[in-house]
């Protein structure tokens, strides 16, 4: 598993564990973190008893369906809702193999906002976004150009520059045998 899958699945568990959940109305094995969220909140969902280990969680609720990883029958996986949703009860559509599980997320009204104020932060983004390995490409150059080769590069050139010294040496000693 990559080091973004298990960063992600950590943060989910220990999401979990430090906020209070609600088990979706027809799936014991459900659970949705935070309770009750706002429009435009991060939500974490988890689901035992999956004998894969992957699936989705799909809802109107949600900006983009929640892809659910995970191993032993459990599966976690986050979203956000929608930022521009009104409050009330959504359904929630829960995939990992042969199994369908169908629940309800209930969305409250952002106490922070009242309806005349816009919101504080954008639901969603409003300049470019850099987005997969293009967008940190140049962060990785100027880091490795500003580290500089260290003790392991020079280990391996020397080792590289050893081998081709012996095949070089190698060679003439077989040229000069044939001259003979």
């Amino acid at each position: 598993m990559g080091s973004l899958k298990v960063t992600l699945c950590a943060g989910a568990a220990i999401f979990a564990a430090l906020t209070p959940t609600a088990y979706a109305a027809d799936g014991g094995g459900v659970t949705v973190t935070p309770a009750s969220p706002a429009p435009g909140a991060d939500v974490a969902l988890r689901i035992s008893g999956c004998a894969g280990t992957t699936g989705t969680a799909a809802s109107d609720a949600f900006v983009a369906d929640a892809k659910l990883v995970g191993a032993a029958g459990t599966l976690a996986g986050e979203t956000r809702v929608r930022g521009s949703l009104e409050p009330g009860n959504y359904d929630v559509k829960i995939t990992c193999g042969s199994v369908t599980v169908k629940g309800a997320i209930t969305v409250v009204e952002n106490a922070s906002q009242s309806p005349s104020a816009p919101p504080s932060t954008p639901a969603s983004p409003v300049a470019p976004v850099h987005a997969g390995g293009g967008g940190t490409a140049h962060l990785a150059a100027v880091d490795a150009r500003a580290a500089g080769p260290g003790t392991g590069h020079a280990v391996v050139g020397l080792l590289l520059a050893g081998v081709a010294a012996a095949a070089v040496a190698l060679r003439s000693a077989r040229r000069s045998r044939r001259a003979d």
